[in-house]
C-alpha cells in the first residue's frame, strides 16, 4: 500500500507538511499520490535508529543476514502486479522492462545471499607467530573484513529497482553488516515505498533489529545533503549525474570526520571501430548500434555515446546506414518532463556546435516527454579543439567522429574523461595490430568490450562496473556484482589475541570452513 510517508524503520511517519508527486511521463500526468518531505527530525531519527541497529547488526551470522536477503527477494515478488503497475506509472518505462527488472533486483539479493552462506568474502588472512624466529620472534596476527556503519544510498532516476531502493547498493551494504537509509528518487517514490514495505517485512520476518533499513523522501536536496552530513553515517552510496555526485563528494570531504561517496555518473562510452568491422559487418553493426542508442530513450548508463573511427569509403557507407536505422526507430518515452528537457537543450547545443553535422534523426511526430533520437558526425581535430562535443548528453544521443588516422584517434582517447566502458569493434587479427589505440582505451574505461554494444550489464562475479573520474569517484570498485560489498567495509587486523576470543572465521578450527590465506597458502582447512 502506498501512504507517501517516510519509513524510519519500521513505522511509517509524516511529521512534515511539504509534500509532492509523482509523474507518469507516458500519460503527461501526476500520478495520484502525494508524498511526505521528510523532515529534520525524521532524518536525526533514521540516522539514529540505524546507529542503533548497528551495534547488533554487524555481529549477525553470515547465514542470518543471507536469510534477510532471500526473504526481501520473496517479499518484493509478493508484491505481484501492483509494483509493476507503480513502476510503469513513474517511470514510463514498459511492462517487459519492469519485471526483468525486478527479476535482477531479486537476484542481485539472492547473489549476495549466496556469498554470505559460503563466506569467504571476509577475506580472512592469518600468519601464525614465530617466536623463534631471529633476531626477533614474528607475532601472530590474523586479519579480516568488518562493515563499516551506517550507509546512505540514493535512488537512480533510471533504475527505479535495480539500483534504487533495494538495487545493488542497499543489497551489498546490508550483506556487509550495514543498516542502510534510502533516499528515494523523487521520481519513483511510490516504487520506492512498496519496496520499502517489503525490505521491513523481511526485517521482521527474520528477526532483524529495528532501524537496519529507513526510506525517506524528498523533492530536493536537502534531505540528501542532511543525511552525507550526519556524523553517524559512515559511507555513501550514489548513482546520477556528475554535478550531484561531486557535489556530494566534496560535502562528505568537508566533514570533520570525512567519509567516501561511491558514485557513479557520467560516460559516453566510446566506441573504437576498425576497419575490419566496417569491411565485414557494417550493416549488422549499424542496426546494433541505433538500437542500442535507443534502447531505453539512452538513459542507460552505458548508452554509447561516442563512435570513433579513421575516415574511409567504408565509414561512409556505415554513417549513411546509422542514419537510416536511426531515423526509423520509433521514440519512446523518457522518464520525466525535466529530463527531456534537459536531453533536448543540449542535443540542441551539440547539434549547434561548430563543423558537427547531422547522420540521422527522427523527424516525425512524438507525444510529449518522448525523447527523439539524433545522431551528427564531426571531424577529429574539430572534436580534440570541442570539450563540450566530450560531455555526455543523457538521452538517445550519439556522435560519430572520423579520424584523420590511428594517430588521432589515439589523441582522442586520451583527451577523454574517464568512462565506464570502451568498445572495440574488429576482428582478432587486426587487434594484434592495434595494441597502442587499445591500450590508450584501457587508461580510460573500467570494462574494455569486443564486438558487443556496452548497453547491458552483465551481473556476475567478474564484471566491473566502474571506471576513472568522473564515471565514478573512485575506480578501484564495481556497484556491479558481488564485489560491490568492498565498498562498505574495512579490514581490522588482530595481533597475539587468544584464539578463542577471535572472529570464527580467524579461529584456529575454521568452524565456518570458509578459504582463508594462511601463511601465504590458500585453505579451508583447520590450523
Amino acid at each position: 500500500m502506498i501512504t507517501g510517508k517516510n519509513y524510519i524503520g519500521d513505522e511509517r511517519i509524516a511529521k512534515g507538511n511539504k509534500t509532492y508527486k509523482t509523474f507518469n511521463p507516458k500519460e503527461n500526468k501526476e500520478t495520484p499520490y502525494s508524498f511526505y518531505e521528510a523532515t529534520e527530525d525524521e532524518i536525526n531519527q533514521a540516522v539514529e535508529l540505524a546507529s542503533e541497529a548497528f551495534q547488533t547488526y554487524k555481529n549477525v551470522s553470515g547465514a542470518k543476514k543471507a536469510d534477510f536477503l532471500n526473504a526481501i527477494a520473496e517479499e518484493i515478488e509478493a508484491l505481484g502486479d501492483l509494483l509493476i503497475e507503480t513502476y510503469v506509472a513513474e517511470s514510463g518505462l514498459p511492462e517487459g522492462r519492469a519485471k526483468g527488472e525486478r527479476g535482477r533486483t531479486m537476484g542481485q539479493l539472492r547473489a549476495f545471499a549466496s556469498l554470505l552462506q559460503e563466506g569467504s568474502w571476509v577475506e580472512a588472512t592469518i600468519d601464525t607467530a614465530q617466536p623463534k624466529r631471529e633476531p626477533l620472534p614474528k607475532p601472530d596476527i590474523r586479519k579480516m573484513l568488518f562493515p563499516i556503519g551506517p550507509v546512505v544510498v540514493f535512488g537512480a532516476s533510471n533504475f527505479p529497482l535495480a539500483f534504487s531502493t533495494a538495487g545493488g547498493d542497499t543489497a551489498s551494504a546490508l550483506a556487509a553488516g550495514c543498516p542502510v537509509i534510502v533516499k528515494s528518487h523523487p521520481m519513483h517514490a511510490g516504487t520506492g515505498e512498496l519496496v520499502a514495505e517489503a525490505i521491513i517485512k523481511a526485517a521482521k520476518k527474520t528477526g532483524m533489529p529495528n532501524g537496519v533499513f529507513s526510506n525517506l523522501n524528498s523533492s530536493g536536496i536537502e534531505v540528501g545533503q542532511q543525511l552525507v552530513k550526519h556524523p553517524t553515517v559512515k559511507a555513501v552510496g550514489f548513482t546520477g549525474s556528475i554535478k550531484g555526485g561531486t557535489a556530494l563528494s566534496k560535502l562528505a570531504q568537508e566533514r570533520k570526520e570525512p567519509i567516501p561517496v561511491y558514485a557513479e555518473m557520467g560516460s559516453i562510452n566510446p566506441v573504437v571501430i576498425l576497419p575490419s568491422a566496417l569491411k565485414e559487418h557494417s550493416s549488422h553493426w549499424a542496426q546494433q548500434y541505433a538500437a542500442s542508442i535507443t534502447l531505453g530513450a539512452g538513459q542507460f548508463c552505458t548508452n554509447p555515446g561516442l563512435l570513433l573511427a579513421v575516415k574511409s569509403d567504408a565509414l561512409n557507407g556505415f554513417i549513411t546506414q546509422l542514419g537510416k536505422e536511426i531515423s526509423q526507430i520509433a521514440p519512446t518515452a523518457m522518464l520525466h518532463p525535466n529530463i527531456c528537457d534537459t536531453y533536448q537543450k543540449n542535443m540542441e547545443l551539440a547539434s549547434a556546435q561548430d563543423k558537427t553535422k547531422l547522420v540521422g534523426a527522427y523527424e516525425g511526430q512524438a507525444s510529449p516527454n518522448f525523447g527523439k533520437q539524433k545522431v551528427l558526425t564531426v571531424n577529429g581535430q574539430e572534436f580534440l579543439k570541442n570539450t563540450l562535443l566530450h560531455q555526455e548528453v543523457f538521452g538517445p544521443y550519439s556522435l560519430v567522429v572520423q579520424c584523420e588516422n590511428d594517430e588521432e584517434l589515439k589523441h582522442i582517447l586520451e583527451a577523454l574523461e574517464g568512462q565506464l566502458t570502451g568498445t572495440v569493434l574488429g576482428n582478432k587479427d587486426e587487434l594484434k595490430n592495434k595494441s597502442a589505440l587499445i591500450d590508450a582505451l584501457k587508461e580510460r574505461v573500467g570494462r574494455l568490450i569486443l564486438n558487443s554494444v556496452p548497453t547491458g550489464v552483465e551481473v556476475c562475479p567478474s564484471m566491473h562496473h566502474g571506471g576513472p573520474f568522473p564515471a565514478t569517484t573512485d575506480a578501484k570498485y564495481t556497484s556491479v556484482g558481488v564485489a560491490a560489498i568492498k565498498r562498505w567495509v574495512r579490514p581490522v587486523a588482530y595481533q597475539n589475541w587468544p584464539v578463542e576470543l577471535l572472529p570464527q572465521a580467524l579461529q584456529n578450527t575454521n568452524p565456518l570452513k570458509v578459504m582463508r590465506l594462511v601463511n601465504g597458502e590458500y585453505s579451508n582447512k583447520p590450523i
